[in-house]
């Protein structure tokens, strides 16, 4: 009992600072929910659509014409161009203007009614791997489906069947099926990443004020004393409400990522809310680690902003965790974020069965032992006054 009672102390003390510290709201509530909002807005879309190319025609022919009106229909390519020279191509690509070149040779038409093999090339900008590969696949696609055409009327032509000709110009027919995300919505993809990725920010930053801003005001020790001089309640009381406000505000995430946004869930949305509540612990518990080693506000939100962005570019999210170098996925062992993005990706949208999240659930719980390991160094820094009123 006396552990709760000191705790609740704290926890007054603290409510009573949020009320009269503006940052908290703003690191609590405004800037969270602005971030939450400007990737709905940017990912609403969810997948490239008309992206610009320019067609150079030298055959001027009705399959020539044909052909362009093919790729024009793909779901990524807009033919926004029709150019007389490689040389305007290039420009309008340097100038951003245009992803892809296609170049129709001429004679297409007569090569191809006189059975002689001809040829379509693209020159497609690789500055942007995905525009890259979305336009090679759907130009490709156009292509293939064209050069099928103009062989089946030929063989029907010859007598057989159209599902003989079919037949014979695709011997093997090749079944892709895309599991979990099948139209490639880069919404489905980004926003559950780069929200939580928000999130995880705005976590470390308000821990490390709320914290920080105790040494920086020399106001430590009055703080340890409101828990009667227990570390560890007055420290539970100082999180809670930040846990509680980004608790909420994830609540606010997900009705975003699934209900504007329109993620779905195949697993366990509980699942997700326990792997959430435990996230937001382990950043802030890493908060307090900083904080206690460092003991400078200024120096401990830089590394705390250092160490956030970093958990991106480990998460396996844009370059898989197994095709990275040993040390690199050791080192991204270091992060909650990546075990909070495979437990969220496997409840999401491979709805995976719940035991295979527990090992992530589990490795997000150890990091909430980091501040039992700090405790004696937070109390030596908030009873010793030369670590007060560092900037």
């Amino acid at each position: 009992m006396g552990f709760l009672r000191n705790t609740n102390a704290a926890l007054q003390r603290e409510l009573h600072r949020l009320r009269h510290q503006p940052m908290y709201f703003v690191l609590l509530f405004m800037l969270p929910m602005l971030s939450f909002v400007f990737f709905a807005v940017l990912f609403h879309k969810g997948v490239a659509r008309d992206i610009p190319v320019a067609v150079l025609d030298q055959d001027h022919s009705t399959l020539s014409r044909k052909i362009t009106e093919m790729i024009g229909e793909t779901p990524t390519a807009l033919v926004a161009y029709g150019i007389q020279s490689m040389d305007e191509g290039e420009r309008l690509m340097r100038e951003g203007r245009i992803s892809a070149i296609v170049q129709i040779p001429a004679f297409f038409e007569k090569n191809i009614l006189s059975n002689s093999q001809t040829h379509i090339e693209s020159y497609i900008s690789g500055s942007n791997i995905t525009v890259n590969g979305l336009l090679s696949k759907d130009i490709q696609t156009a292509v293939t489906m064209f050069a099928a055409g103009i062989q089946i009327q030929i063989l029907t032509k010859q007598g057989l069947t159209e599902r003989q000709a079919m037949a014979q110009v695709q011997p093997v027919r090749f079944d892709k099926h895309v599991l979990f995300n099948p139209y490639i919505n880069y919404g489905y993809y980004l926003s559950p990443s780069f929200m939580p990725m928000m999130m995880l920010i705005f976590i470390v930053m308000a821990t490390v004020f709320s914290v920080g801003t105790e040494l920086k005001n020399g106001t430590a020790r009055e703080w340890l004393r409101s828990a009667d001089d227990s570390m560890a309640a007055a420290l539970l009381g100082k999180i809670l409400p930040v846990t509680a406000a980004f608790f909420l505000l994830s609540l606010a995430m997900f009705v975003i990522i699934f209900k504007v946004v329109g993620v779905p869930l195949n697993g366990s949305f509980a699942l997700i809310l326990l792997g959430t509540l435990l996230f937001t612990l382990s950043y802030q518990a890493i908060s307090v680690l900083i904080v206690a080693v460092v003991a400078n506000l200024r120096l401990s939100l830089s590394l705390g902003g250092g160490y956030s962005v970093l958990a991106f570019t480990f998460s396996g999210l844009t370059f898989p965790v197994m095709a990275m170098y040993p040390a690199m996925r050791a080192l991204s062992k270091l992060f909650p974020f990546t075990y909070y993005t495979d437990l969220f990706v496997d409840q999401m949208l491979r709805g995976a069965p719940a035991v295979c999240s527990l090992p992530d659930l589990g490795a997000l719980a150890l990091f909430i032992v980091v501040p039992l390991l700090c405790l004696p160094r937070l109390r030596k820094v908030c009873t010793d006054e030369k670590f007060w009123g560092r900037e």
